[in-house]
């Protein structure tokens, strides 16, 4: 079983009209996510890829069913896009956009958190339910359908994860990109709950980075409350620091979210900890095999 999202989600993209827009609608129809409307304001009544274009988020709603946002709108705007798609009743809300401003963010933040809403990201590259559906940018082909649920702060090592996963035999449930900026609509946490409430998720790969204290804070949560496997791996480990390596929340600063710190936490935790990410999809396996 997926999480959050399936082959039932009727997506809305935000930004539709837009060359990202309108080329990641294009990828995520060829692997059948059911893209129910497109959103761009001032161009309603038109068609992007055979997809309706509507003015409002609301109007995509009403006409086509829409519950899933996908958003590429640039950064000046992508805040008020949130607020307009959860405005709209939209409750899994997915931003694939980098660079918001980090005050935009905090009134976002403050705005959903009484909503019931799931935001993905910002600056991520969203979900994918492997054979079923696809929310975002993430390159499809490397994925397989399975049983092992991916959490990632990181895009580009999410592909890399999935890749070696899938060359080990290995399927996906469900893969969440959370976003690489020092503010997020959703944590490592919030989905591990996900994960160990899904039947058929049988263990999780986690990855990590420098920054912040997400991966410390998944580390206690996981060792009072989840009851399946985890393998994780933290990027940035031979950072220096002050300095920023990737994406906006990954620095380290004040003396805190070096590597060294999240990998003892994890370890800590009864966490298998894989320090060479090329071996983490065959370290995957023994550890899923032996549960």
């Amino acid at each position: 079983m997926s999480i959050l999202v399936d082959e039932n989600s009727r997506i809305v993209v935000q930004g539709i009209t837009g060359q990202e827009g309108r080329f990641h609608t294009r990828q995520m129809m060829e692997y059948k996510t059911v893209v129910a409307a497109g959103v761009t304001p001032g161009k309603g009544g038109q068609d992007v890829e055979g997809v309706p274009v509507f003015n409002t988020v609301k109007e995509a709603v009403l006409n086509e069913g829409a519950n899933v946002s996908c958003i590429f709108v640039p950064p000046a705007f992508a805040a008020d896009a949130i607020v307009e798609a959860t405005a709209a009743g939209i409750k899994i809300i997915v931003c694939i956009t980098e660079g918001i401003p980090v005050l935009d963010m905090v009134k976002v933040g403050n705005y959903i958190s009484d909503k019931n809403v799931v935001l993905i990201g910002p600056n991520c590259p969203g979900i994918i339910s492997p054979g079923k559906t696809k929310v975002g940018i993430m390159p499809a082909r490397i994925h397989k359908q399975g049983e092992i649920g991916v959490i990632s702060r990181s895009g580009t090592l999410t592909y890399e994860v999935v890749f070696q996963l899938t060359n080990a035999g290995l399927g996906q449930s469900t893969c969440i990109g959370i976003g690489g900026d020092p503010i997020v609509g959703t944590t490592f946490i919030d989905h591990l709950k996900r994960f160990n409430d899904d039947p058929d998720t049988k263990g999780v790969a986690l990855i990590g980075e420098i920054g912040g204290s997400a991966e410390e804070d998944a580390a206690q949560y996981i060792q009072k409350n989840f009851s399946k496997p985890v393998i994780a791996f933290i990027a940035g480990q031979t950072a220096p620091p002050g300095k920023r390596m990737g994406h906006a929340g990954a620095i380290i600063s004040g003396g805190q979210g070096k590597a060294q710190d999240k990998i003892k936490a994890l370890k800590e935790a009864g966490i298998t900890v894989a320090l060479n990410l090329a071996k983490l999809g065959q370290i995957t396996k023994e550890v899923i095999g032996k549960n």
